[in-house]
């Protein structure tokens, strides 16, 4: 037969002493000696990484940002060209550019907005390509160029049935 326990004993509900306390402080940091300091290693790592997270996020939204605004320059420049119709093709039922009048008025546009770009036009096309420079504002990256090209065409088929 085993002896039986009480289960309140005096003993169990005792709170340590200040010498317990101590004793199991220094058990617990002779158990962890080696790792000084490397929280802190921990934490200077994880702080670098989520700032290179931010600057990309920041970053790219500004690179695409700045595709956007190009985009937006040479469509807008493709569509001025493309309204300088030429009078003379246009009385013989034709649709087609004054190249030197819609190749000027891209380029106007492309000067009052201060963009830098390139001007090709045809009978019936303007194309204009727009290059805009986005700096890199929290990575330590070049800059980023960013290039778009935007076509406006006169259609062929807008003056048909015209006398």
């Amino acid at each position: 037969m085993t002896p039986s326990i009480p289960l309140h004993s005096p003993s169990s509900t005792a709170t340590p002493t200040l010498r317990t306390r101590r004793t199991s402080h220094r058990r617990l940091m002779r158990r962890f000696r080696g790792e000084d300091g490397t929280i802190s290693a921990f934490v200077a790592v994880l702080t670098v990484a989520l700032l290179a997270v931010a600057g990309l996020a920041y970053d790219g939204g500004q690179i695409i940002r700045a595709t956007a605004e190009a985009r937006d320059l040479a469509g807008a420049a493709a569509r001025a060209g493309a309204q300088q119709l030429a009078i003379d093709q246009v009385h013989d039922g034709r649709a087609w550019l004054d190249t030197a009048a819609a190749e000027q008025a891209a380029t106007d546009l492309l000067t009052a907005t201060g963009t830098t770009g390139d001007v090709q036009v045809t009978d019936t096309d303007v194309a204009v390509t727009v290059t805009v420079t986005q700096p890199m504002r929290l990575l330590p990256l070049p800059d980023r160029q960013v290039t778009v090209t935007a076509i406006s065409s006169t259609p062929s088929d807008v003056l048909e049935g015209y006398p």
